[in-house]
């Protein structure tokens, strides 16, 4: 079985945002090699997220205002967390989204349903942050 490592760094210019990443990932699998395995992605960061879904811009609008609902950013006193800094909301969000996906990875691809596709969501941007993408199989 091979195994292959990558780190993929990103910088969103805005607090939050999404990047649809799936061909970032299918640059990995094809210098991987691995044919038949698994990949994983998932953020290195308390406050970004990796989630599959359509890339689709009215989506898009709506998981920001959905989150935004669920956990507004401010006020910021409203938050425990929240005295040296003022990302609780982007912990919740992040929670909400989740940290990883991992896709089966046949023929030298990446087996997607329809429309999938992987995503980094950022809940307290301006700074660079890392995702892991770890690829296995043969």
């Amino acid at each position: 079985m091979k195994s292959y490592r990558k780190e993929l760094w990103f910088e969103i210019p805005t607090r939050r945002g999404f990047r649809n990443i799936t061909p970032l990932v299918e640059e990995c699998l094809a210098e991987s090699g691995i044919k038949e395995g698994l990949c994983l992605v998932n953020a290195m960061h308390i406050t970004a997220s990796v989630f599959i879904n359509d890339d689709e811009s009215g989506l898009h609008a709506d998981f920001e205002r959905w989150l935004e609902k669920l956990a507004p950013e401010k006020p910021y006193s409203q938050y425990a967390h929240n005295g040296a800094e003022d990302n609780a909301d982007a912990h919740l969000k992040r929670t909400i989204m989740g940290r990883e996906v991992v896709v089966a990875v046949t023929d030298g691809r990446l087996d997607f349903g329809p429309w999938e596709q992987i995503f980094y969501g950022e809940f307290d941007g301006r700074r660079r942050k890392r995702v892991l993408v770890k690829i296995i199989g043969d």
